[in-house]
């Protein structure tokens, strides 16, 4: 076992516990298909096979919280053959593992302008959220048509529009007035962001909420991610000394 791969023990000889809220842009779909010669589709496909383990190693690794971001605001600029397979794909999960969700624990919540996707897709996304609302052992998110400013934006024209009602006064707009607003209210922020690929960079997801998370980042392509990865990505949390700004000693 490597120095990466290797668990972090506390003085007392157990493991920490896991990071309360995982969040994880999924990535490399399209080139794990590229590297095979298949269709995209097929890469769409095995990631959604990947995102399966990664709830079920979520669940299983102690984590409460699970982040997944599933279609960007801007995913809807690309070809519309794939935004048509991978909308389809969205609507195969809902429709189809839910079950399996209910039966492992697993609370399921939209962020996102789930508007987007039309009414169709608006109902199977009330009808799984409504199925699985009693479920406490893992909160999973699925960010469909997220974008983190677009959602910032859209928190901070809700509270303008209460400020000229009258509803609220303007000085009383702080930091805790606005995530209250945000897809995310009542949520943990995140402690842990993984980004799979081997890229570097946040793509416009949890903007808000990710101000001091620690930022894992993995070479895998997302189809190939195991809960051995995720391990890893844990494991690489615990080695982090983390401080909000503060010091130690």
């Amino acid at each position: 076992m490597s120095a990466a791969t290797q668990p972090v023990i506390t003085a007392g000889g157990t493991a920490p516990p896991a990071p309360v809220h995982v969040g994880i842009i999924m990535d490399g779909n399209g080139r794990w298909a590229a590297a095979r010669g298949v269709p995209r589709a097929l890469g769409h496909k095995a990631g959604a096979e990947a995102t399966r383990r990664a709830v079920e190693a979520a669940g299983q690794q102690g984590v409460s919280w699970l982040t997944l971001f599933a279609f960007s605001s801007e995913n809807w600029r690309r070809p519309a053959d794939e935004v048509r397979d991978l909308t389809g794909l969205m609507r195969h999960y809902l429709r189809h593992e839910v079950r399996q969700l209910v039966e492992n624990g697993v609370r399921l919540r939209i962020i996102g302008d789930r508007a987007a996707f039309g009414p169709g897709m608006m109902a199977e996304i009330e009808r799984a959220e409504a199925e699985t609302a009693g479920n406490t052992k893992l909160n999973l998110n699925v960010a469909l048509s997220y974008g983190g400013r677009a959602e910032i934006t859209a928190a901070a024209r809700r509270l303008a529009s209460r400020a000229a009602a009258g509803e609220i006064a303007p000085d009383a707009i702080d930091e805790a007035a606005l995530a209250k607003e945000l897809d995310t209210a009542g949520m943990p922020d995140p402690d842990l962001i993984i980004r799979t690929s081997g890229e570097q960079r946040i793509s416009n997801f949890l903007l808000w909420q990710c101000a001091y998370a620690e930022f894992v980042f993995q070479p895998v392509l997302w189809p190939d991610y195991d809960s051995g990865h995720m391990r890893e990505a844990i494991a690489e949390f615990h080695r982090r000394d983390r401080r909000f700004g503060a010091r130690n000693g």
